[in-house]
Parts: C-alpha cells; sequence; structure tokens
C-alpha cells in the first residue's frame, strides 16, 4: 500500500470512530468529560463493547487487507428465507470474497442460537429478533450481536389444515392450536398481530407453541395443529401434501416486513473486521442476485438438494417464483411473495422491539433507537452495497404501513405511542 493510501485510510478510520464517539457520548465535550473521568484506555474499551468499532472502521475503507480468517462455518434452518447463505456456497459467492465457507444445517433455532453461542458457527442464519433477544438477555443469556443484513423480506403465511377451510377470518380461529418457528420470530409477532387485529387475544383465546419448521407439516397431518404462521417452503410443501391450504401471505400484513437475517457476535466482526467485511460482502453480493427473480429457478435448483433444503425442485420454484397453487383450488401468481432486500432499517428493529414490550417478553423499558443502531448494522450494510455497486438506501428509518384492509402506520419516532395504541395487549 502506498503511503498516500494508507494515511487515507487512517483518516478514514478516525473518522469513523469519532463519528461513532459523537453518537455514544454526545460530541466532543461529553467525550472529553467522560475520558476525565475513566481514563482513555477505559474509554476505549467502553465504546468497543457497545460498537464494533473496528469492524466499523474496516467497512468504511474502500480496501480492506485479506480475511484473518478464511475457512468459516455458517448455521442455517433449511428454509427459503436462508436461501442466500446457502445458495453463496454452491454458486460461488463465498469463493468470489476470497472465503472458504461450510454451510451447516440445524435442526431448531435454539439450536442455531447455542451453536452460534457457544463458538460452533463464526456466523449464523438468524431469526430477524433473535440478534436483539440475545443482546437484551431475554429468552438466554446477553451476549452482544450483530445483524449486517437482512435475508429476506415476505416468505412467511399462515397454513391452516384442510379441515378448516370455512375459515375466513381471526374470529374463525378462537379455540385454534397454532405453530411458529420460535417464540422470538416475526412470525410469532405477525401471527399474534393478525388474530389482535381480528379481535383474538392470542394468549387467551388460541394456543401458539413453537414448533422446528421441518416438523409443521407432519404436526398439521396428525392434527396436533391447527394451522402455523410458518417460513416456506413449509406452506407449500403443506398444499403439496394436500394437508393443508395457504390462508394468508405475511406480505399481506406487513408488506416488505423483515424476515430472516444474517448475524454474528459482536466479538466476531470486532476481532477479524477484514472477515467480517468480506463475508457480508458475500451475503450481499448473493442477496443482490436472488432479489432478480430471472434468477429464481436458478436457485431453486441448487439450494434444492439434501444437504441444504432437501425439497422437490417443483415446490422452491412455486415459492421463489410466486406461481404457485394455493390448497383451494387456485393458481396464484403473487411475484413479491418472498423477495430479497438486505438493508436493515433501524425502524424494523424498533417495530420488533415494541412487539416483545407488547406481549411481555420484553419485561424492562428500553431505549429502542439506540439498540436498534447497536444490532441493526444499515451503515456497514449501506457501505458494502456501494462498494459492490448496488444502490442504497440513505435513511436508516421509515415509516412502515400494515394493511388487513385497515392501513395503521408505525412511526419509529413514536414507540411508546404506538403501543399504547391497542387494545389487546400484556401492558
Amino acid at each position: 500500500m502506498h503511503a498516500f493510501e494508507a494515511e487515507r485510510d487512517e483518516m478514514l478510520g478516525c473518522a469513523v470512530e469519532r463519528s461513532i464517539e459523537h453518537a455514544v457520548f454526545g460530541g466532543e465535550i461529553g467525550r472529553r468529560a467522560f475520558i476525565a473521568r475513566v481514563g482513555a484506555s477505559t474509554a476505549a474499551a467502553a465504546l468497543a463493547s457497545v460498537f464494533p468499532v473496528a469492524a466499523a472502521c474496516a467497512l468504511a475503507q474502500d480496501k480492506a487487507g485479506p480475511p484473518e480468517k478464511k475457512q468459516l462455518k455458517i448455521g442455517f434452518i433449511p428454509i427459503t428465507c436462508a436461501t442466500p447463505i446457502i445458495m453463496a456456497q454452491p454458486m460461488g459467492f463465498y469463493k468470489k470474497h476470497g472465503l472458504d465457507v461450510q454451510v451447516t444445517k440445524a435442526s431448531s433455532w435454539a439450536m442455531i442460537r447455542d451453536l452460534s453461542i457457544n463458538g460452533e458457527t463464526d456466523a449464523t442464519h438468524m431469526l430477524s429478533p433473535m440478534p436483539l433477544a440475545i443482546t437484551l438477555g431475554v429468552g438466554s443469556q446477553s451476549v452482544p450481536y450483530v445483524m449486517p443484513a437482512v435475508e429476506n423480506i415476505n416468505g412467511q403465511a399462515i397454513t391452516l389444515a384442510t379441515k378448516h377451510k370455512g375459515v375466513t377470518a381471526p374470529s374463525d380461529m378462537k379455540g385454534f392450536k397454532f405453530g411458529v418457528p420460535f417464540d422470538f420470530s416475526m412470525h410469532n409477532f405477525l401471527l399474534r398481530y393478525y388474530l389482535a387485529e381480528g379481535g383474538v387475544d392470542p394468549d387467551k383465546d388460541v394456543q401458539i407453541r413453537a414448533v422446528p419448521p421441518p416438523e409443521m407439516v407432519a404436526n398439521l397431518r396428525a392434527g396436533n395443529l391447527d394451522g402455523y404462521l410458518a417460513p416456506d417452503p413449509f406452506n407449500q410443501r403443506a398444499v403439496f401434501e394436500e394437508v393443508g391450504f395457504i390462508h394468508l401471505l405475511s406480505k399481506d400484513i406487513w408488506p416488505g416486513h423483515p424476515c430472516c437475517a444474517f448475524a454474528a457476535k459482536r466479538e466476531f466482526a470486532t476481532a477479524t473486521p477484514n472477515t467480517f467485511r468480506a463475508l457480508l460482502s458475500a451475503i450481499v453480493d448473493a442477496t443482490q442476485y436472488a432479489r432478480d427473480r430471472a434468477h429464481r429457478k436458478e436457485i431453486a435448483t441448487a439450494i434444492a438438494p439434501k444437504n441444504f433444503l432437501n425439497q422437490p425442485v417443483e415446490v422452491l420454484e412455486q415459492v421463489l417464483t410466486g406461481v404457485y397453487p394455493d390448497g383451494l383450488g387456485n393458481t396464484k401468481t403473487v411475484p413479491d411473495r418472498i423477495d430479497f432486500d438486505p438493508f436493515p432499517y433501524h425502524s424494523m428493529a424498533i417495530w420488533i422491539l415494541t412487539q416483545m414490550k407488547r406481549w411481555g417478553y420484553l419485561k424492562s423499558d428500553v431505549t429502542y433507537k439506540k439498540v436498534a443502531e447497536e444490532v441493526f448494522l444499515a451503515g456497514a450494510c449501506r457501505d458494502t452495497l456501494k462498494a459492490l455497486g448496488y444502490r442504497a438506501p440513505e435513511t436508516t428509518s421509515v415509516k412502515h404501513a400494515f394493511a388487513l384492509g385497515k392501513t395503521r402506520l408505525f412511526d419509529p419516532d413514536k414507540p411508546d405511542d404506538y403501543l399504547k395504541s391497542f387494545a389487546i395487549r400484556k401492558v
């Protein structure tokens, strides 16, 4: 590296670090006062404990050094939400960015969490609420996580057993037994939202329990569940096996909602920033490739084998292309049934936190914006998108519109007002 390049990168790194310090300490005066009280080394350690400074600086530079670690393990659950993480191996995206990655299949979200926390995987496929919950110590030990990319948007559905074909609304579902993949999942929060908007209390009028996605169809067939809000391909697989029908796509609750995500312990991002950067680049690159619907059939073939999703290509094509039978005798064409957009808006995290609070998972008060910014690394994703030549949003928070016949707008600047607006809630 030429001397001027080294100086430029050092100056840029300092600028990034000063920006982070400004956000954390409230400006130069606050920074100096804090350092005067605790000392420079303690202040630096405190800053690093709440934000992956090294990773942010590395991601901000035009050029990073080679990955500190090239051989990696990434955990995944065999669902279409993990498409970018999975396809990046057989389609060469990890190799393109200088990495040798083994994707490792897990059977449940608890297993995904434990493998990651215990260091048996370097990074992982996660439900987008999970990095928030684990960072806050809700439902598990507290371990700081970062989530620099969303894996997919939309891509879920409410599937009901064939015996319930007469059901048209939540009011018809009182007494039902529902499955969701995990407590800290968009599936759980969107199902609760849907039921409550229809006047059904999800804690009193129905039963909701966690069921690993690969076991959902069998439980529906056996009569253990009346329905589930699940990731694909298990909604379409229920139709394929003629044991269920698709009642409602999740995009009809919240169009463009986040689903699964790419996450890692903050320690991994900080200790190996070049590896973190390369891995994020590979994931974002694969996500953008999957976003082009012209590639969906090719991708279905790539992720279908036994070591990945272990599903019929036909079923995966129906999910990924959005042309599918719904189990009620109709063939639907919904191109954005599942879509791929990596940008982790802070407003998405804030909505998730309001729902954790709404349903009693989060017992204490939380500074929504601060937690969202620490975990959902929108800036890192934006920098990566731009470095790869893709367009990136300039704002990290937006208002989100929910559907269901009446539009309810979520304003991330007013989370407490939003939370209090619901008639059915635990708090």
